[in-house]
């Protein structure tokens, strides 16, 4: 079930209801719960599939008591290799399958052999690219022995198939958000009230901003040819728009979500869009992966230290990796390694870190250098969109000759350019929110905290007739084909 839908608007409040004031006298009954709420979660989209995660979360369970039964470092090694060979396994043949067996094929081909490839029709399991990794992680921990395993199995399966951030994330650590299966929870107003306001910003996000420009990014992905060089720009503009709408959007409305339950999950995004170098936006997008690369990999490999050589390998598998976790597709890997060349300059001139700080802190306006260092940033950002919305290389390689060899003057010819007008205006006010709020968790968390209650409803009722005047159809989240 979808956030945006009518049956997740009924679901949440039946749960909520059922968890604090049937079962709020009792930890574990709460955790069995979310456990089982999880799970009809879940099974709305494919029931199938349900056998999946509960073996997977059987796996990492037996794996963290295995590890903590002995000390030889060998047995310590084949058991962690048990958890990493499953899940991996699991998500490689789903999520894989097909993309190495036609690549073979094409290799072959190429060579000059008849192969013809083994194409098997594979439905990919709703969320297995966050919870595998979720799972997987907590076992890499228990090994490291940055945590003691659980015996607890119902907190456990509860912590791989929490509801609000199962099937797109934020990818949690064991460490934050297994722990607070175990602390007793008692509803606090103020925390559910900041959950529904992160939650109504996230629909905003994803209703009024992704929804509605993913209608003229698909016109013009789907048919370049079709549109002007300035239709081309704003359909990549809108894109980068519409998937960090739609991906933050789902961040913030399962935060919110989690929030109502008692549980703070991790900060996913942090205005990766007023970055100034490429290092800082990796740092503000998609922060659980990114953090989970590099802990988990990049970290492991070298990172940072070694020659330039060892440098340059480490940085270009691990954004490779990145741009595979998201999909089965050459379209996929050409912009990981896109965002690698972006990256290496600022690693190896050992600026990579110069942009800790929020821009402009305690100032209204950035400086002029960080106003198009920004602007740079975005810019390069966007071109690499062009290969992440694109269904292959080839058409990537055509949209990007169609951009540059019109004249970007020549005025855009989508059929509703009155509705890119007030799209575009939609994306200024919303950028002004962002802006305004780019120190705190999202951008309304403090929006407005000095004026009189009766003024503070407005605002959000305001928002929310927003939801039902742009609002269109129900549409799923980009991140759950990944």
């Amino acid at each position: 079930m979808l956030f945006n839908s009518i049956d997740f608007a009924i679901f949440l409040p039946i749960v909520f209801l059922l968890y604090w004031f049937v079962a709020n006298k009792n930890l574990k009954l709460q955790n069995f719960l979310l456990l089982l709420a999880s799970y009809i979660f879940y099974a709305w989209w494919d029931w199938r599939f349900l056998s999946l995660i509960v073996f997977s979360s059987a796996v990492d369970y037996f794996v963290g008591i295995g590890l903590s039964k002995t000390e030889k470092h060998q047995k310590r090694k084949a058991i962690l290799m048990l958890s990493v060979l499953v899940n991996l396994g699991f998500l490689g043949f789903f999520k894989y399958f097909n993309f190495f067996s036609e690549s073979f094929a094409e290799a072959f081909t190429l060579l000059g052999y008849s192969f013809e490839a083994s194409r098997l029709n594979i439905i990919l399991p709703v969320g297995i690219s966050f919870y595998t990794f979720q799972t997987m992680s907590y076992s890499i921990d228990v090994y490291r022995r940055k945590m003691e395993p659980t015996k607890d199995i119902i907190a456990f399966f509860s912590f791989v198939s929490f509801f609000p951030q199962l099937v797109a994330g934020p990818i949690e650590r064991a460490t934050n958000l297994l722990p607070q299966f175990f602390k007793k929870r008692k509803f606090d107003y103020y925390m559910a009230m900041d959950g529904l306001r992160q939650i109504l910003w996230g629909l905003f996000k994803k209703m009024v901003i992704a929804d509605n420009c993913a209608q003229f990014v698909n016109l013009a992905f789907n048919n370049p040819q079709d549109y002007t060089a300035s239709s081309l720009a704003i359909g990549v503009v809108f894109f980068a728009f519409q998937i960090y709408g739609d991906f933050s959007g789902y961040s913030d409305i399962a935060i919110g979500t989690a929030r109502l339950f008692g549980f703070n999950l991790m900060k996913n995004f942090s205005y990766p869009y007023f970055s100034r170098d490429i290092a800082e936006f990796w740092r503000r997008w998609h922060i659980s992966l990114s953090t989970w690369f590099r802990d988990y990999v990049y970290i492991p490999l070298g990172g940072s230290r070694g020659s330039d050589w060892l440098k340059v390998r480490n940085i270009f598998i691990i954004f490779i990796v990145s741009g595979f976790w998201h999909g089965a597709n050459w379209t996929f890997i050409f912009w990981g390694a896109l965002n690698a060349l972006y990256f290496l300059p600022l690693l190896l001139l050992k600026r990579n870190r110069q942009h800790i700080e929020v821009v402009a802190k305690d100032r209204f306006l950035p400086s002029i250098t960080d106003f198009f260092k920004i602007l740079l940033t975005f810019t390069i950002t966007c071109f690499a969109w062009i290969f992440f919305r694109a269904n292959s290389l080839s058409s990537a390689f055509e949209y990007i000759s169609l951009l540059f060899s019109q004249s970007i003057f020549e005025a855009p010819n989508f059929l509703a350019l009155n509705k890119v007008y007030v799209l575009s205006l939609l994306i200024v006010g919303f950028l002004m929110f962002e802006w305004k709020g780019r120190e705190t968790n999202y951008a309304i968390e403090n929006f407005g905290e000095s004026w009189p209650k009766p003024l503070k409803y407005v605002f959000y009722y305001s928002l929310a007739m927003f939801l039902f005047l742009f609002g269109g159809k129900e549409q799923a989240f980009i991140y759950f084909q990944f």
